[in-house]
C-alpha cells in the first residue's frame, strides 16, 4: 500500500473551547497546533479560521494571518482551506480565501441536513466554486457525505467541471448523512470503484473522516482498505470514552502508531504531495 496520508483538521467552525478548553482558535494557536501535528506525522492541516472571540470567519485577511503563522512554524506542511466555512454563510464569503491560491480546498458536493441545520450547496455554487479551484490551481479535496454526492462527482467529471487527479473525503457520521458504520465504508469504496471503472477513469485516492465516536474505527478500516485518515477537533474532541483530547497531536500520534502497527507507512508531507500530485506550495 502506497504510505499513509493523515490530515488534521485543527479547529472547525463547531466545536467551541467550552465543550474543548484545548481548541486552536487564533493564528498563533493554529501555528502551534499544526507544528505539533507535522511532528507528529500529519501531512494536511485542513484549516477553518476564528476572529479572536471564537467565531467562524470567512475573511480572507484571517485566512492569510493563519496560513503565514503556519507556514512559519510548519513550512513542510499542505494547507487545506476550508470553503465550507460555518453553516449558514454566504457562498460569496465561502469563495473568497480561495484569492490566496492555497494548495487545497474543500469543496462540497452537496446539500444536506446538518444535525439541526441544513448546509446548502447550490449545485451553480459548485461548479462555481470547482471553476475558480481549477482556474487558480488549486487541488480539491471533494467532501462527500453520502453516496448520491459521489455520484454527482462523476457526473462533474464526465462534464469536465472536475477533473483527474481527483481525491475525495468521506465525512462519515454527521446526522443527517450516512453513518460511520463500517458497512457504509465498503460501500463508498465499492461504488467509487464502479463508478471509476465506468467512466474510464483511474481509481482516486480517498480518505475518511468519521464524526465524534467512528473516528477511530474508520480510521483502523481506511488504514487496512488503502485510503487515509483525517482526524482532528472539528471532528471528535474526544481522546476516549469522557476523556478529552488533550490536543490534535495526540490523535495524530495515535494513528500513526495504529498504522506502524499494521504495517503502513505514514506519508510524509513531501510523499503526500507526490501522491495527490500537488504543486509545491
Amino acid at each position: 500500500m502506497e504510505p499513509l496520508i493523515i490530515t488534521c483538521a485543527i479547529t472547525g467552525a463547531e466545536t467551541t473551547r467550552e465543550r474543548q478548553p484545548n481548541l486552536p482558535i487564533t493564528p498563533a494557536e493554529q501555528a502551534r497546533a499544526s507544528k505539533e501535528c507535522q511532528d507528529a506525522g500529519c501531512s494536511i492541516i485542513h484549516l477553518h479560521v476564528r476572529e479572536d472571540d471564537g467565531r467562524p470567519s470567512q475573511r480572507p485577511e484571517r485566512f492569510e494571518e493563519a496560513i503565514r503563522a503556519i507556514r512559519s512554524q510548519a513550512p513542510r506542511s499542505i494547507i487545506q482551506i476550508s470553503t465550507g466555512g460555518a453553516i449558514g454563510e454566504s457562498i460569496e464569503n465561502r469563495a473568497k480565501p480561495l484569492d490566496l491560491k492555497p494548495e487545497m480546498a474543500s469543496l462540497n458536493l452537496g446539500t444536506m441536513n446538518f444535525g439541526d441545520d441544513v448546509f446548502f450547496n447550490h449545485p451553480k455554487d459548485i461548479i462555481g466554486l470547482a471553476t475558480r479551484m481549477r482556474d487558480a490551481g488549486v487541488m480539491p479535496e471533494l467532501e462527500v457525505y453520502e453516496a448520491g454526492m459521489l455520484e454527482t462527482a462523476y457526473r462533474y467529471a464526465k462534464q469536465g467541471i472536475l477533473r483527474e487527479p481527483m481525491h475525495f473525503q468521506f465525512v462519515l457520521g454527521v446526522p443527517g448523512g450516512m453513518s460511520g458504520e463500517p458497512e457504509n465504508l465498503f460501500h463508498m469504496v465499492h461504488l467509487l470503484e464502479k463508478l471509476s471503472r465506468s467512466h474510464g477513469m483511474k481509481t482516486p485516492h480517498w480518505g475518511v473522516a468519521g464524526v465524534g465516536r467512528y473516528q477511530l474505527p474508520l480510521a483502523v478500516q481506511a488504514i487496512l482498505l488503502g485510503g487515509h485518515v483525517r482526524v482532528g477537533f472539528e471532528d471528535n474532541i474526544f481522546y476516549a470514552k469522557g476523556e478529552v483530547a488533550k490536543s490534535n497531536a495526540q490523535l495524530v500520534e495515535r494513528v500513526v502508531r495504529l498504522a506502524k502497527e499494521l504495517g503502513r507507512p505514514v506519508a510524509t508531507p513531501e510523499q503526500a504531495r507526490e501522491i495527490l500530485g500537488l504543486r509545491q506550495g
